[in-house]
Parts: C-alpha cells; structure tokens; sequence
C-alpha cells in the first residue's frame, strides 16, 4: 500500500453502525522509554534516538502485516492535516519539531505515536460503542510492544507519563457522541456541565481547545492514578450510556412538541447539501449533522456515505487530498458543495 492510498483509506472508526449517538470510541495507552527524559525536555539527539528504537521495534513487531511507520518530518502540510482530521495524530505532535513519527494500522484502527507529549501513544479508535474492544487490542499491542522496550513503571506508582495526571494506568478512553437532541432543547449545557463533577472531560471534536462542531463531544476520563483499567473504562461505559439516554429523550421530545420545527430543520439540511453550490467547513458540518439527525430518526432516506465520513472528506486537509491539489478558501468552499452533491446522488 503506498502512502497515498494508505491516506485515502476510509479509517475503520467512520464506518456505520447500528449504535445510536455514540461515533465511535477510543482507548489511548501513554508509554514512556526507561532510560530517556520526556519528550518535552529530551534533545534532539535524544528524540532521534528514541524515534529509532521504537520505529524498528515497531516495525520488527509487525501487528498487520501492512502495518507502516511513518516519520512526520516527511510530510507536507496537507499530509499532516489529513492525519489531524482522521484523529490518527494529535494537533500537538503536528505542530511540534524534531524527531516524530506515527505507525498506522492500514485501516487506522490502531495508531502508535512516537515523541508526542510521552514518547509512545497508543491509540485503538473504533466505531460505535466499543470501548472494551478498543482495550483489548490496546493492551494486546502495549504487551508486544513492552517485550522489546523498557518502559518505565514503578510499583507504587505505575506508569510514568510526562503528564501527572496520566500517570498509573496511562490510560486515556473517549467516546465521540453526535448530540443534536440535546443542542437544539438546550439541554446540553446542563447534561454535560454535570461530567465534571464525574471525573470526565468534555471537549469539541479535535480534543482539547477545540470546538464542539456538528454538534459532536468527546467525553473522556481525567485521572488514572489510583483507578484501575476496569474502574475507567466501566464509569465511562456507565456515563456514555446515560448521555445517549438523555439525547434519545431529547430526540423524542422534539418529535412530540416540535415536530414541524424538526422536519423542516432537517428537511431544509438536505435540500442545502443536495443544491448548495459553496460551503464552509463549519456549515457543511452544521448542516450533515442535522442531515444524520433526519435520516436516525426515520424522516430522511440515508445517505450512501456514512456521517463521520462526509465529515471527515470534507475538512480542508482532506478534501485537498482527495483532489490531490491545493485549493484556496473559496474554491475549497466550492469543490465541497460539489463533493456532497455527488456524494449524496449516489
């Protein structure tokens, strides 16, 4: 698979499910070498160096057989806007310099950072609600990966990680849920406000300072010192069940005492994406997200792509690379009108 295809590859957590609300999930190991600092302190020579050893090990310990590891000072900048936009590289390893680097499953199921904020990310993101499947394959490449490297861990402590709030399990776990219902009766605020006082974090669709665009959150634990795996990821299944409790209620509430508002919101997001002729990124994603919201509840005939998918194809990093050229604003709000046209034909 060469890199372009392995870039254009639909990563496996856009595909559709049966499970309402929740996008997908995600499970994030943080791993750090023994006998290196912390990225955020390690010279240059040292991040090189560090990037080679886990690089061959990775590439030793072949999990897929078409696994690929790929260095970021590589790519160009569209490049590392379509790893961003796919949640197969975090903002911050983009951004920052030196040596870095990313091993991609070829269906992005799995994603090993190298040199982000700890000098191993392992990421396992999958559709719908599959926050224990996502562990499991987690730990099963964590347990490959620590047979050749020295991680650090301590017994009264655990894992080490640059972040205290990380250290213990190193265990991140995340549910991306699509929330309409509650947006549009203004129940959100009150639903989410009250995650904080659970342990959780709740952020926009690209993880911390971003926005909540498409009317998606990411709902993720805060501590892991003191808690064990199964501890997290039970309290975050329990929560993840009770928001799309509270967002199907809200969906029915429109249904019974909004319900011309409803279909015409709907109703008039598809007409827009069928006909418009230019589109920002931020209308684009307002607008298919009511479309999903019409076509979940039974109002609208389902869309061929699936919702993460169009929304994914239509970030600007991604929509350039589909095109395999680089456009300006307007004309990138041009071919997206067009590729949602097309698409939705289909």
């Amino acid at each position: 698979m060469t890199r372009r295809e392995l870039f254009l590859q639909q990563s496996a957590w856009m595909a559709e499910t049966d499970t309402p609300v929740v996008i997908s999930s995600r499970v994030r190991l943080a791993r750090n070498l023994e006998d290196f600092p912390f990225p955020h302190v390690l010279s240059s020579e040292g991040a090189s160096q560090v990037e080679q050893t886990v690089s061959q090990v990775l590439n030793d310990t072949l999990v897929d057989k078409e696994q690929s590891y790929i260095s970021l000072t590589e790519l160009n900048r569209i490049e590392h806007q379509v790893l961003i936009e796919k949640h197969l590289i975090s903002p911050s390893l983009s951004a920052s310099s030196g040596a870095r680097g990313v091993a991609l499953a070829p269906d992005h199921r799995y994603a090993v950072m190298v040199n982000e904020e700890d000098h191993l990310r392992i990421q396992v993101l999958l559709p719908g609600k599959q926050l224990l499947e996502s562990y499991r394959l987690a730990t099963a490449l964590d347990d490959v990966l620590e047979e050749k490297l020295d991680f650090a861990y301590r017994e009264s402590q655990g894992y080490l990680t640059a972040c205290p709030t990380n250290v213990g399990t190193g265990l991140r776990a995340s549910v991306m849920a699509h929330v309409p219902g509650l947006v549009m009766t203004k129940q959100v605020q009150r639903v989410f406000g009250a995650l904080t006082h659970l342990g959780l974090a709740v952020r926009g669709l690209y993880g911390e300072g971003s926005q909540a665009f498409g009317h998606m959150f990411q709902v993720s634990n805060q501590i892991t010192f003191g808690k064990s795996e199964e501890d997290i990821l039970t309290h975050l299944e329990a929560v993840t069940g009770q928001i799309v409790e509270h967002e199907l209620q809200a969906r029915n509430l429109l249904q019974i005492k909004m319900p011309m508002l409803l279909e015409d919101k709907v109703w008039r997001a598809r007409g827009t994406l069928q006909n418009a002729r230019l589109l920002s990124s931020e209308d684009a994603m307002h607008l298919l997200s009511h479309d999903r919201l019409g076509s979940d509840m039974g109002l609208l005939p389902k869309i061929k792509d699936g919702f993460a998918t169009l929304i994914v194809d239509t970030r600007p990093g991604c929509l350039q690379y589909i095109l395999d050229r680089e456009l300006d604003l307007s004309q990138r709000d041009e071919e997206r009108a067009r590729l949602i046209r097309e698409r939705i034909a289909e």
